[in-house]
């Protein structure tokens, strides 16, 4: 008796699973991640296309859909993963929680009809990563294929917690245990980028140097890699290349020596010169900048300057496709999201004078 009981149980539970999963199909509709109408800008993982790995910050996801619901799926969550989901005119943040999978709904007021999605990734590649399993609509909507894009150009920002945008919502102080005031949409890259009506990409990791630093992995390890480590496949770089490389390093080559009360490396110049050429030899066409500052070392180290203005002088002279820029603003915190704007309108005001940058 006690046998059956226990299979009538269990066999309860499962036809009320199948009958629930039954009910979920029947009222819904799935988008996989793999449809082709999806439109995805960034530097993903595309080994498997019905779960691409999203990475890096600023990586962005398009559709069109129709109807009042929305849902979000994930999988194979690592650390903190905050998106931007914006929907026609409305947008809220969605946090992708670390576990096996994730449905999200997104928290938006839609009316009948058809919107248009985006999803930004905020937060950094070596905060967090998640597969991205597609969308989930109201039974019977339909997706469309968004509207294609009309950028004037494309611009990569390649560096440290500068460029990630990292800390740039917080308050007063720095914090690194909620990832979710850490958002590259209101970086100086993005808003540079913006500007200038581009498809923007963004290649950073804070704590990362060139010679030194806070992490393990340094510059010259990941420029080029699918993930922000030495050991990750190397990323297709023919896929998508960009008319304006921008590279800010040397703040933690700075920060990190100093803590470790060691001095500035003396081998900062060669190795920051064998990086620019690497990225010179990957993209033949490309302009690439070459940018100091943010932060107080950028601005006030001396040895740090010294040692970027020697590399940008031997750079410069083989070549007249690189540039430099070195901002005054700075912060002696991470730069807030008024810094990022203070920085970006002075790159844009820069920019706006040379002539590699098409006028509007």
């Amino acid at each position: 008796m006690k046998k059956f009981l226990v299979f009538s149980f269990l066999w309860l539970i499962g036809s009320s699973l199948v009958a629930a999963e039954t009910r979920a199909a029947e009222t819904s509709t799935l988008v996989p991640a793999s449809d082709g109408r999806f439109r995805y800008e960034g530097r993903c993982d595309f080994s498997d296309p019905a779960k691409p790995v999203i990475i890096w910050q600023a990586t962005r996801i398009y559709l069109d859909f129709e109807g009042e619901r929305l849902a979000c799926l994930f999988d194979d969550v690592h650390g903190q993963n905050f998106f931007d989901a914006q929907v026609d005119d409305q947008s809220c943040v969605i946090a992708v929680k670390e576990k096996g999978s994730a449905r999200i709904d997104v928290p938006l007021t839609l009316s009948p009809g058809r919107h248009h999605l985006r999803l930004f990734k905020r937060t950094e590649a070596s905060a967090g990563t998640a597969r991205f399993c597609g969308i989930e609509l109201a039974a019977g909507a339909q997706a469309h294929e968004s509207a294609p894009p009309s950028y004037r150009l494309t611009m990569e920002f390649f560096g440290d917690s500068i460029t990630v945008g990292a800390c740039n919502e917080d308050g007063a102080a720095d914090q690194w245990e909620n990832r979710r005031t850490h958002n590259n949409a209101l970086s100086y890259g993005a808003m540079t980028a913006a500007a200038f009506g581009a498809d923007y990409r963004n290649i950073a990791v804070s704590g990362m140097g060139v010679v030194t630093g806070w992490t393990d992995v340094k510059a010259g390890q990941i420029w080029d890699r699918v993930y922000p480590r030495a050991t990750s496949p190397a990323a297709d770089l023919h896929a998508w290349t960009p008319d304006v490389l921008f590279v800010n390093l040397g703040e933690n080559d700075n920060s990190f020596s100093h803590a470790q009360g060691k001095p500035f490396p003396v081998n900062f110049s060669a190795r920051y010169v064998a990086l620019v050429k690497a990225m010179r030899a990957a993209y033949p066409k490309t302009h690439i900048v070459l940018l100091r500052g943010g932060m107080a070392g950028g601005a006030t180290s001396r040895p740090l300057r010294q040692a970027w203005e020697a590399a940008v002088t031997q750079l410069e002279a083989g070549d007249t496709a690189i540039h430099h820029f070195a901002f005054h603003h700075w912060s002696s915190n991470h730069p807030r999201v008024a810094d990022d704007r203070a920085m970006a309108d002075e790159l844009i005001a820069w920019l706006e004078q040379q002539a590699f940058v098409p006028k509007a």
